[in-house]
């Protein structure tokens, strides 16, 4: 930069003594004027764009670099990654966040791919949408935060036996645990006539079987039946909803994103046998007559929002609370509802869509 105002003030003062020469002392303070304001606002330019550098982001610049691990596409989890997304850029600014987002498929072996090529990038944070996407991460990195949403039970998803609410690792987030025993009041209330209760989830999510087995306690309370149904993957799910129906009057699905990608197989069957289901939340109740719904947008937005303490406010992922959804509403699908001929109570809100 002094090079260049040396170089100015040499044009200038050559202008000068060649103006001066033709006699014209006016034109050459004029001159020099002209060049003096030019070099000064090429060094304003110059000074404010040393001052701003390369990176368009955050107010100081900087620019985070977030992976995002998605095990599979269905409402839910689009909903909660799109809420994390939401809340980072408001809270970021769009230049202030880069998203690299990959969905595994349903496969927790691409889960474990994507999050070996995150480290391997050095990516700032991690979120992980599911819990084959957590347990993945987990096992990926003990450096790099990873915050995860879609979790229903994170001591059970990371094996920790003296859980206390937080983890003492680089990991935390949201969960999307809904009120079981409510859940089970609402079936109750909805089909009050029960007897038996098939409880259908795949065998290889381990928040499943979580959710599976406060369902049985709380129907054991309530003097209800019940069996489980279990799928190893999506191939089995005709077999188990076709052998629940014929055993049981009604069906309870938790919060299973295998029984979600397939949940048009448990309506076609289950729909036509006459037997309700209750859902672990809206996606599911595609097929179901009720649930008692989370908000997966909010719960990712909530998630979004600890990204943030943790990225630009230094928080420690280790001790951060795991945070849940803050309301709960009783939600029905007005078709199905219909054609089983189920009386639903005024305080149920109809899922619109279905």
């Amino acid at each position: 930069m002094k090079m260049k105002k040396f170089l100015s003030v040499l044009l200038v003062g050559a202008m000068a003594m060649s103006l001066a020469a033709c006699g014209s002392s006016s034109s050459s303070s004029s001159a020099e004027s002209d060049a003096a304001e030019e070099t000064s606002e090429a060094e304003e330019t110059e000074a404010a764009s040393e001052e701003t550098g390369d990176a368009e982001g955050s107010a100081d610049g900087t620019v985070y670099h977030v992976g995002i691990i998605q095990l599979l596409e269905h409402d839910a989890l689009d909903a909660a990654t799109k809420g994390f997304e939401d809340a980072l850029v408001e809270l970021l600014g769009e230049d202030g966040v880069e998203f690299d987002f990959q969905n595994a498929q349903g496969e927790e072996t691409n889960c474990a791919t994507i999050a070996t090529g995150f480290v391997a990038n050095d990516v700032d944070l991690i979120m992980a949408n599911a819990t084959a996407a957590l347990q993945a991460s987990s096992a990926a990195t003990a450096d790099i935060p990873i915050l995860g949403t879609s979790i229903t039970d994170y001591a059970t998803a990371l094996n920790i036996s003296d859980w206390d609410g937080t983890s003492g690792t680089n990991i935390s987030g949201t969960s999307d645990l809904a009120p079981i025993d409510e859940q089970m009041d609402m079936l109750v209330e909805l089909i009050p006539d029960v007897t038996k209760v098939g409880i259908l989830y795949c065998s290889a999510e381990p928040n499943s079987q979580y959710q599976a087995k406060q369902a049985e306690a709380a129907l054991d309370e309530k003097g209800i039946a019940w069996e489980e149904y279990t799928a190893a993957d999506s191939n089995e799910i005709q077999t188990i909803v076709t052998n629940a129906v014929t055993s049981c009057d009604a069906l309870y699905v938790p919060t299973d994103n295998t029984m979600a990608a397939n949940v048009e197989i448990i309506k076609n069957i289950a729909v036509p046998a006459g037997v309700p289901m209750i859902a672990g939340e809206e996606g599911l109740c595609a097929g179901g007559v009720a649930t008692l719904s989370i908000s997966y947008y909010d719960l990712g937005y909530t998630t979004g929002k600890m990204a943030y303490e943790v990225l630009v406010n230094g928080a420690d992922v280790s001790s951060m609370e795991i945070q849940y959804a803050p309301n709960v509403t009783k939600e029905y699908n007005p078709t199905i509802c219909e054609e089983l001929g189920i009386t639903v109570p005024d305080d149920y809100v109809a899922i619109e869509g279905y």
